[in-house]
């Protein structure tokens, strides 16, 4: 039996049509959310800018050492082995989203209510995790980065 692999975009839409609001200045923002056990990858939000990375399962070069696993944040022992954030900042296995606006850090809970609003699931049961270390993450305003593994060419 043949495996298929994912599609590159690791399961981010092209078109972001789902609106947040920031908390703490009210900024609207366009987002994605993303399912990496649908998609066999991991996640890290960047400790600056709350760019997040995700990482596919499928990619070919991913460090021996890096203790990689998916299905929602990456281990502590993968973030040395992840390129730093085009920002400066480090993408970091607790990291947490950040407003685009003013980068203060997002709540789960306090995004809750939009998340669930704009989930085309929820009228039939769906509900938000509650946290940034689940099974989803958050792309907000197209700022992601795939396989941003060291040593491993652009």
């Amino acid at each position: 039996m043949r495996l298929r692999q994912p599609p590159l975009s690791s399961g981010v839409r092209q078109q972001m049509t789902d609106r947040g609001t920031c908390e703490h200045c009210h900024c609207e923002f366009d987002y994605s959310l993303v399912h990496n056990g649908f998609n066999d990858s991991a996640f890290a939000y960047c400790d600056s800018c709350g760019s997040v990375a995700i990482l596919s399962a499928w990619f070919a070069h991913i460090p021996k050492d890096a203790n990689f696993r998916g299905h929602g944040p990456i281990s502590v022992e993968s973030e040395c082995w992840l390129k730093p954030c085009v920002c400066g900042g480090t993408f970091k296995a607790k990291g947490v989203p950040r407003c685009p606006k003013c980068t203060n850090l997002l709540s789960a809970e306090a995004a809750t209510p939009w998340i669930e609003a704009n989930a085309l699931g929820t009228p039939k049961g769906w509900r938000w995790q509650g946290s940034w270390s689940g099974v989803y993450c958050i792309v907000i305003g197209g700022n992601v980065v795939n396989d941003n593994w060291r040593g491993v060419a652009a």
